[in-house]
This record gives C-alpha cells, structure tokens and sequence, in this order.
C-alpha cells in the first residue's frame, strides 16, 4: 500500500514538475517578447507596409519590436512623426517630404534611400518606339509631377526634346523638339491605362502599372533607371524628426530596409514595379 502512495505521490509530483516547466517555458517566451523595444512606423499600404512586415521578422530577431500603423492619406503620417507619435514614417518620395516641410513648417527629414517605382513607357498599339510615325498619340497623366516624369522618360528615350532646364517642372509647352511629330494627350493618372488600346504608347507609373497587370521588366519599352533625374528626386524615404534621424531604433531600421534581404524581397514580389534605390 505504501508502494502505491508513494507512486501516486511521485506521478503527481512528476506531472507537477512538467506542468511547471511548461509554464516556466510560456513565461520565459512571454518576457522576451515583451523585452523587445519598440519602433513605431506609420506606413501607406501598397509597397510600404508589405516590406515592413517583411522587415519585421529581421528586425524581431535583433531584438526590435516594428510596429506598422497603415494609413490611407498623405498628411497624417507626416503629422504624427512630427508630434513624435510616431518614431518614423515610410510612404512618400523625397521631393513631397520637402514640399511638405515648406507648406506645413515641419521639420522632418531622410533618414533613409529606399526604394523608387519606376515610370514605364508602355505598348499600346505600337510595340517598339522606333514604330511612331507622325499624329502617333502618347498618353501621360496631366498632375505636375507624373507629367514631367513622364515627359522626361520620353526625352531620354529621344521620341522628344525639352527646353534647357526645365527638368521636373516640364510640362507639354516645354518641348522643343518633337521629331516624330507625336501628339501628348494629357489625361488624370487613373486613367491612363484605360486607353491603351487607343494610343500608341502610355506612360505610367509602378502603382498604376501594377494595377493594369504590367510588369515593368516585361512589358515595359523603356522605364526610369535607379540613376535617372527621376529616380533620384523620387526615392522613397524613411522620414523622421530632425534630431532622431541617428537614434539607435532608426538606424536599425533603415539598416535592415537597405540589407540584400529586403532588397531580394522586393525585386521578388513586384517584378520591377518597385526597385531598391541604389546610389
């Protein structure tokens, strides 16, 4: 009888001892998790986030806690790293950060050259640019930064040619020359696409390209080059405070966005649509 309760007594104390363990185990998991230091990030949702979240899983590792908030406009994600809510932002190109700063009296600033969309030429009725013949419609969007991108893509592929200067503020009354004799029709990005089959060419950008089933590797004639004027002017950055731009968080971050397996991540999955920025 004793045997029996002293084997009673052993299982349960057994069982006891494994039950502990297990949660000794749950426990130890929980505080890691919860030792991990914060980053907190304000993103759009089409790249930007995606590739956040890929960027968290790496950053988990190295003992950082990305935390991504999406955002579904402009201005807000800009606001909130500004009133220090938020640590950093990820969604826009450099030249709206600094349009930005100037409208609004902030103070934020590049932390970090991430990625571009490129513009893209691509077919509609025609196949090679070297096809266009005079009347030939292109169609580009008609917003002043889409337009000259588009137009700047066009002189770079020499189907024309602008005024001395005028970079990326060109609009169609700066062409000079025009030796095809094309017509540029100006239409509301969105809908650029939509025409297609009635131009000879369109001009659109990775989103909207994307969004029309266009690969830029393969389908595109011609697209904007990571050292294009383009590309430079409209690399997406990691935005933050004037001051934080050197915080430990930050630097991971930005360290981790640059790295060979974020880069790999994106020319994977958008198939050229976006591109990782290289100087």
């Amino acid at each position: 009888m004793k045997k029996r309760i002293l084997a009673g007594v052993l299982s349960v104390a057994l069982a006891a001892g494994l039950l502990a363990g297990c949660g000794a185990e749950t426990k130890k998991e929980t505080t890691d998790s919860a030792a991990l230091k914060p980053i907190k990030v304000a993103a759009s949702a089409t790249p930007h986030s995606e590739i956040l979240e890929k960027a968290k899983e790496i950053l988990a590792k190295e003992g950082w806690d990305l935390q991504v908030t999406v955002f579904d406009d402009y201005v807000q994600p800009n606001e909130v790293v500004e009133s220090g809510d938020f640590d950093a932002n990820y969604f826009q190109h450099i030249t709206y950060l600094k349009d930005f700063n100037t409208k609004n009296g902030t103070h934020l600033v590049d932390a970090g050259d991430i990625h571009y969309e490129p513009f893209g030429i691509y077919p509609g009725t025609k196949k090679d640019l070297k096809d266009l013949a005079k009347g030939d419609v292109i169609a580009i969007p008609n917003d002043t930064t889409n337009e000259a991108r588009a137009l700047l893509l066009l002189q770079d592929n020499g189907v024309i040619k602008l005024k001395d200067g005028v970079g990326l503020e060109a609009t169609v009354n700066d062409i000079k020359e025009n030796p095809y004799g094309v017509k540029i029709e100006e239409l509301v990005a969105a809908q650029v696409s939509r025409v297609i089959k009635e131009v000879a060419f369109v001009t659109l950008n990775g989103n909207y390209a994307l969004q029309a089933g266009f690969s830029v590797k393969n389908d595109a004639v011609a697209y904007e080059t990571s050292d294009s004027e383009a590309a430079k002017n409209y690399v997406n950055v990691v935005a933050v405070k004037e001051g934080n731009e050197d915080s430990e968080g930050v630097k991971a971050l930005v360290k981790v966005l640059k790295s060979d397996e974020i880069k790999k991540f994106i020319n994977d999955k958008y198939d050229g649509a976006v591109v990782p920025f290289e100087k």
